[in-house]
């Protein structure tokens, strides 16, 4: 015979109404009471009717996830994958389960929102996905609570890394190490590469830095192929640059290569830096400088807000998170003599 709510609150020592508040993630309850109901509801075996549960509170206690990146990367993308996993473990905490948001459901095609409606999801984080598409602006405009990371939307909250000072920061360091001429292969056009170029381009301008159209390339998010092609194409170049930004870290793996088959090494040759800080990039040799993203902070914080918007909808409002980075000092860049040219 399954536990029951009463007994729980026995156990406790506080009321049902308590409990279930508790459980049901509500922000007039401490902490302390929290995990104590938490604790105790694991000791004693007690787990709460979801189909109860969604009749009571008008909450289907389901969080919609739409994710589609142009490589159709998934779980697998180095960056997202590890921000969607901490999206996930402080969404499962607060009592809510995950649903990913797409266009099929068996053979049937329906937009997204009518995917949204279908599973009956609560709220929905949007990350990674081209906001000018129909179906996206369909969606950011309907009435269900919306948290976006790194794209800023009209009257929606937005979990963003801070892109600006990544780039200042990491311009800074190569300036410091004595690179006057610096490369910079960025991802396509979104609202990430419109932020870091231009504070490329501003940093560029403070250190009064001369950049050549010549050293600007492009490249595909996620993509080595494509960094590959870029490298080789800058690497060509008469007066050839001293250090390449690099658009991410996976997609560094295609410069690391590209050197390689130069004949060159780095930083020896040329110094390199990516941008993500994921895990995998410190075990190569050399270590990748770059700048460090908290992927947990922002999928905590995203899944945060949206449960935020959900459970108070009258108070909640939409705003702009911005989570801090930091540099990771790799072996990649080498230091030079400081001098013009």
């Amino acid at each position: 015979m399954s536990v029951t709510i009463r007994e729980l609150s026995r156990r406790c020592g506080i009321s049902v109404s308590t409990v279930s508040k508790a459980l049901n993630g509500y922000s007039d309850v401490s902490d302390a009471t929290r995990e104590t109901v938490i604790q105790a509801a694991k000791e004693i075996g007690y787990y709460p009717n979801a189909h109860a549960r969604a009749l009571k509170t008008k909450h289907s206690y389901n969080l919609g996830v739409l994710f589609a990146d142009d490589k159709h990367s998934g779980l697998t993308h180095s960056f997202f994958s590890l921000v969607l996993e901490s999206f996930k473990k402080e969404a499962e905490r607060q009592g809510y389960d995950i649903t990913f948001i797409s266009h099929n459901m068996g053979d049937t095609k329906m937009t997204y929102l009518e995917h949204c409606h279908y599973r009956e999801v609560d709220g929905v984080c949007i990350a990674s996905i081209n906001f000018q598409e129909p179906e996206i602006i369909q969606l950011v405009n309907s009435e269900l609570p919306i948290v976006t990371i790194d794209h800023l939307v009209s009257n929606r909250t937005c979990i963003q890394s801070n892109n600006l000072y990544g780039i200042q920061v990491l311009m800074d360091y190569i300036y410091a190490k004595g690179h006057r001429r610096i490369a910079n292969i960025h991802g396509q056009k979104n609202a990430i590469t419109d932020t870091r170029l231009g504070s490329f381009y501003r940093m560029a301008q403070a250190l009064r830095l001369d950049i050549p159209d010549e050293y600007i390339g492009t490249c595909e998010y996620n993509d080595p192929p494509s960094v590959y092609r870029a490298v080789m194409q800058i690497m060509s170049l008469k007066n050839r640059p001293t250090c390449i930004l690099v658009s991410d870290d996976f997609s560094a793996l295609g410069a690391y290569e590209a050197i390689a088959d130069l004949g060159l090494q780095i930083p020896r040759d040329i110094s390199i830096v990516g941008y993500d800080g994921i895990p995998i990039m410190q075990l190569l040799k050399p270590r990748l400088t770059t700048i460090r993203q908290d992927t947990g902070l922002i999928g905590s914080e995203a899944a945060q807000k949206l449960i935020e918007l959900i459970q108070n909808p009258k108070t909640s409002i939409p705003e702009i998170a911005v989570i801090p980075c930091s540099l990771i000092e790799g072996e990649t860049v080498a230091t030079l003599e400081t001098r013009e040219g």
